[in-house]
């Protein structure tokens, strides 16, 4: 696990959601950062449920050692920002987080140019955000969960998924009538009911994200119909910017990330290593192999 101790202290910075909400961010500077210097810059959004004090605050802190401002968000509902809906999974929201997050850092004087780091279900959240936001110049993807029909048909079936919904729509007129939101864990490892079971320990472990303090381990059982919606590998040929892919054989679903890189329409290039898919958020050596590669990508492609 990469402890919290080796990170750079962030700036906290706040700005608007695009939806009369407020956004929470962990902004990393360079160590050398000098305010007159214009430099690469890049959002970074972690898992599903995940908060910027997990992966995606791991990968911003030590991007900032190669160079790069780089900031990990909170979206909406999760964590410090904003949103009566707490700890639901809205991708079409995440697009506006994204979207929003980039203008943060474009409106910068001392941002050059800015891209889209999304590392799982992020992975798959940016794609959203790319194909319809040009101002974002790169993107990349770290063990990124790229869902549609087809894949969730098969992970949940076709009655699962009916339940889900209906669930879903139940939960959610609980909320309309009485404000109360019906939750159940984000992961579980003992729990079938609850959104995932990972076999991996990472969101189990307080040693790992989940002692993370700021991380509450729910899902809103509402947003159900929003997540099962969600279809990244659609989006993906509306891509045209320049595309990192890093996966694994041994991380979630490498032939969905197959496909949504044959998809993508702009230049692009994936990297297979051989780490597992909970590697990719805390192992110390594949998180450095993977922000150098993340790195020397960025600074190629956001020609200062």
């Amino acid at each position: 696990m990469i402890s919290a101790a080796v990170r750079n202290a962030p700036k906290v910075v706040s700005f608007s959601n695009g939806s009369n909400g407020s956004l929470i961010g962990h902004l990393y500077l360079p160590k050398t950062y000098n305010c007159n210097q214009r430099y690469p810059a890049v959002v970074v959004g972690g898992s599903m449920a995940s908060v910027k004090e997990q992966m995606s605050g791991t990968y911003a802190s030590q991007l900032a050692h190669h160079g790069i401002i780089a900031m990990a968000i909170d979206y909406t509902n999760w964590g410090e920002s904003s949103g009566a809906e707490r700890h639901s999974e809205v991708p079409t929201q995440k697009t506006k987080d994204l979207s929003s997050a980039v203008s943060y850092l474009v409106n910068r004087k001392d941002v050059a140019a800015t891209a889209l780091l999304g590392i799982c279900t992020s992975g798959g959240n940016i794609l959203y955000a790319a194909a319809e936001d040009h101002r974002v110049r790169a993107l990349v993807t770290v063990a990124g969960f790229f869902g549609e029909p087809d894949l969730l048909s098969t992970l949940f079936g076709a009655d699962g998924i009916e339940s889900r919904k209906a669930s879903g729509r139940q939960a959610r007129d609980l909320y309309r009538e009485t404000g109360e939101i019906e939750m159940i864990k984000a992961y579980s490892d003992t729990e079938p009911a609850a959104s995932k079971t990972p076999k991996d320990s990472y969101y189990m472990d307080q040693s790992r994200g989940g002692g993370v303090r700021a991380w509450r381990n729910s899902f809103a059982v509402m947003s159900w119909e929003s997540w099962l919606a969600f279809d990244p590998v659609e989006k993906a040929s509306y891509v045209t910017a320049p595309t990192l892919m890093i996966h694994s054989q041994k991380a979630a679903f490498p032939t969905q990330a197959s496909k949504v890189y044959d998809l993508l329409a702009g230049p692009k290039e994936c990297i297979w290593t051989e780490a597992t898919h909970f590697d990719f958020y805390d192992n110390p050596e594949t998180v450095q192999d993977t922000v150098q590669q993340i790195a020397g990508f960025l600074h190629k492609t956001l020609v200062l």
